[in-house]
């Protein structure tokens, strides 16, 4: 699965790149890299690392926190909210293979094992 979604990817973006897109376009605010780091339990040098490609693509601004020079403040740029909404349009259809493979029911399944494992990371 994990190479079929690479692959409808537009070009160049990778899926952590889509996930911190996606992550920073739902909660519609600024993180900071250590917080996307949490959130995705990866280290803070592998974040650093794709926030820098993101960067690079001109896909999130990372500004100084004025009230602690020491950290950063990552926000999605108007290019990453397209470039994620790119990407959604590109992976529906996968996504919509998968579910008729699967059925209904199982989804609806999937969907609230999710659901739960989500509000339990966030506690």
């Amino acid at each position: 699965m994990r190479n079929r979604l690479t692959r409808v990817l537009p070009k160049g973006m990778e899926i952590s790149h889509f996930s911190v897109l996606n992550n920073l376009a739902w909660h519609d605010g600024e993180k900071t890299p250590a917080q996307l780091a949490e959130t995705f339990n990866v280290t803070r040098g592998a974040m650093t690392n794709t926030l820098n490609k993101l960067v690079w693509a001109g896909y999130v601004h990372i500004r100084p926190d004025w009230d602690d020079a020491r950290r950063k403040m990552v926000a999605i740029s108007p290019a990453g909210r397209n470039a994620r909404d790119d990407a959604i349009r590109a992976i529906t259809p996968l996504i919509s293979n998968v579910a008729d493979e699967l059925g209904e029911e199982q989804v609806r399944a999937t969907l609230e094992t999710l659901r739960a494992l989500r509000r339990h990371a966030e506690d």
